[in-house]
């Protein structure tokens, strides 16, 4: 494929883009603007200009978008190539750094990485440990506390609340002890090892020589940090994103990252990417004037492909029962005159809470829809249980997997024995499977408790070394079935289905591992992705049939053909919160990525009361609403509707009386 092919079938802008492959490039690229074919274009242009695919890296946010783009880019060059470049997210690419580099920052290469289910676990044995139960203090507050100091590059000492402090503290004197880091320290450790080893930072330079960073709007300071240490001149990185879909300022993300790209990497090539192929003009004229008055911005105005289309419907409804109902049968009806499916429905709410009335009344009309937002797989009780058992058969000096798996099922070893066990291990700074077979440890437990520890040290030990043999898959689960593991499992089930389930999740973990080792993957990466895997990802939304139910924020990067935005009222969006913190701008930019959501049809619609906290609350239009292009808007009252419905039948039921009569 030559130069000229590769860019055969993109607008002028696209093809610019594509073919800017030396020096910083700054991307721009507004919504339904073809970002990713660009993308996936650029790096098979990259390829093709004879590039070593082991140059190449493409940072994304989510590991459904890596795999997406390591398979789009397969289909256009030699697959092999494509499985050579590394595609990843930034926690992925931080834990391929440290484990070439931990060393030399003290850390052990053979890191355990402690996330989900596990960290809170932790987390919620020092609360207890501190005296923190009284005070009602969650995993959640520590853990989000901990990162917000790690992102901000502050240390835990500096958290104001002496109580989250000390957990926070303890917690990461504990991780450091079991040889574990979590998301977080992935990102300040790969960093600071880059930031402070010259050896390191040529290392990965001399690796990754081109960089791409998609959704660069989303990044935050330490990733930023990550890549200046990571890009060196002739700095060819290019990031590619919309700072008019920033959305994540709650979460760290900074807007000034890409608004202000030109003081990380010098003069940069900046290609604006502005024909939209997704929305009608009628919706995007609404959304174009929307975003005009966000302050700070890049100028773009997105460019409707798609001419005309029908106009935007503004509604205006007494309360959240009739907003509710006035949905079911909008949808309804439009579904039987366009002969479409429920999926091309979608209801995007500005919080969680407002879903709730929607799935009442959607259940009570038979109205069949789909939730986004549930548990992730990795993170499931099951799963996390088998992992474990296979980290400790890989590699028995990861003490979180130890502690976790130590009396499960239970074999003897209370939380008594676990708690003497890890004061040993303080005491004497040992690892928890080395002080599991020391003498002077095992000395001071009852004969119950040390033959317990002894038989289960010995299973390991049986166990361990065919693990390494290279049939791990038919290891692991031979000892799941030695250790009675799913029978147990099964007993703890209420339901069936429940068995069903957990049953299955323990074969699929088997299955997943024995597939790994065969495209050549080692235990650890497997183990590795396994807890990448475990924060919780956007859903397979294909697996799921009827309308969609979804928050503005899990929306982004979807698109439906007739979207409902629904509680456009002062103090839900924008949220109350924003004026007092100051982010009004983005909650603006919140409403801009829910309207170019829709394709071919969007309904706004707002109360004038809602139900708050079992009250009834009077409410007040978005003042957004009136940033909204007024020609390409419908405005309709529901009141005024019903009773001109009221006043037909009223008339049909006159006429219907008369012919009685006549007759």
């Amino acid at each position: 494929m030559g130069g000229g092919t590769i860019v055969a079938g993109l607008n002028e802008a696209q093809a610019e883009a594509v073919q800017s492959t030396e020096g910083p490039v700054l991307i721009l690229a507004g919504a339904g603007t073809g970002k990713t074919r660009t993308v996936i274009f650029r790096i098979a242009n990259l390829l093709e200009r004879g590039v070593d695919p082991r140059n190449i890296l493409a940072v994304t946010f989510t590991n459904k978008a890596a795999c997406e783009m390591r398979e789009r880019v397969g289909e256009m060059v030699r697959r092999k190539a494509a499985e050579e470049m590394t595609v990843c997210t930034f926690h992925s690419l931080c834990v391929r750094v440290l484990r070439v580099h931990a060393g030399l920052l003290g850390y052990n290469t053979n890191f355990s990485i402690a996330a989900g289910g596990d960290r809170d676990g932790l987390v919620k044995q020092l609360i207890v440990q501190h005296g923190g139960a009284k005070e009602k203090i969650k995993p959640w507050d520590i853990a989000a506390a901990v990162s917000r100091q790690k992102n901000a590059g502050m240390s835990l000492g500096e958290i104001p609340d002496d109580l989250v402090r000390t957990v926070a503290m303890s917690y990461q004197r504990e991780l450091r002890a079991r040889n574990a880091l979590d998301f977080d320290d992935l990102l300040v450790l790969a960093e600071q090892v880059l930031r402070e080893q010259r050896e390191a930072r040529e290392y990965w330079r001399e690796r990754y020589r081109y960089v791409t960073v998609d959704e660069f709007q989303d990044t935050n300071g330490l990733q930023m940090d990550l890549l200046m240490q990571l890009v060196g001149p002739p700095h060819n990185i290019c990031v590619v994103g919309d700072d008019d879909q920033s959305i994540y300022g709650w979460r760290g993300a900074q807007v000034s990252n890409i608004l202000q790209f030109g003081h990380f990497f010098p003069d940069p090539k900046v290609v604006r990417l502005e024909n939209n192929y997704r929305s009608t003009e009628a919706i995007l004229s609404v959304a174009n004037e929307l975003i005009s008055n966000s302050p700070a911005r890049h100028e773009k105005t997105l460019r409707a492909t798609i001419k005309g289309g029908d106009k935007v419907t503004l509604m205006a409804l007494p309360g959240d029962e009739e907003e509710a109902l006035w949905m079911a049968k909008e949808i309804r009806r439009a579904r039987t005159k366009d002969n479409g499916r429920w999926e091309d429905f979608a209801v995007l709410f500005r919080t969680n809470t407002h879903i709730r009335k929607v799935e009442q009344v959607f259940r009570q009309e038979e109205i069949p829809y789909r939730l986004v937002g549930a548990q992730s797989f990795y993170d499931r009780r099951e799963v996390r249980d088998v992992l474990a058992y296979l980290q400790v058969l890989a590699n028995p000096l990861a003490d979180v997997c130890l502690l976790r798996i130590l009396n499960t099922p239970p074999r003897g070893i209370g939380s008594n024995t676990a708690m003497l066990l890890l004061e040993h291990c303080r005491e004497h700074g040992m690892r928890g499977w080395d002080a599991m077979k020391d003498l002077s440890f095992t000395s001071q437990l009852s004969a119950k408790g040390s033959g317990s520890i002894r038989n289960f040290v010995e299973l390991i030990e049986l166990y361990s070394p065919r693990i390494a043999a290279g049939r791990a898959g038919e290891a692991l689960s031979e000892f799941l079935k030695e250790i009675d593991y799913t029978a147990w499992l099964m007993r703890s089930c209420r339901t069936d289905e429940e068995r069903e389930q957990r049953g299955e999740a323990v074969a699929e973990v088997v299955a997943a591992l024995r597939d790994a080792l065969r495209k050549g993957r080692t235990i650890q990466q497997f183990l590795d992705d396994a807890a990448l895997d475990a924060e919780p990802e956007e859903e397979e939304l294909e697996k799921k049939s009827g309308v969609t139910l979804i928050t503005l924020h899990a929306s982004k990067g979807l698109e439906f053909p007739v979207v409902f935005l629904v509680g456009l009222e002062e103090g839900v969006l924008p949220h109350w919160r924003s004026k007092e913190e100051g982010t009004q701008d983005e909650e603006r930019r919140l409403l801009y990525v829910g309207i170019t959501r829709a394709r071919q049809h969007l309904y706004l619609s707002y109360c004038s009361l809602r139900i708050k906290y079992g009250e009834q609350v009077r409410c007040d239009p978005s003042s957004f609403l009136r940033e909204l292009d007024a020609n390409w808007i419908l405005e309709r009252d529901y009141t005024e509707e019903m009773n001109a419905l009221a006043d037909d039948d009223d008339v049909s039921d006159f006429f219907g009386n008369m012919r009685a009569l006549l007759d």
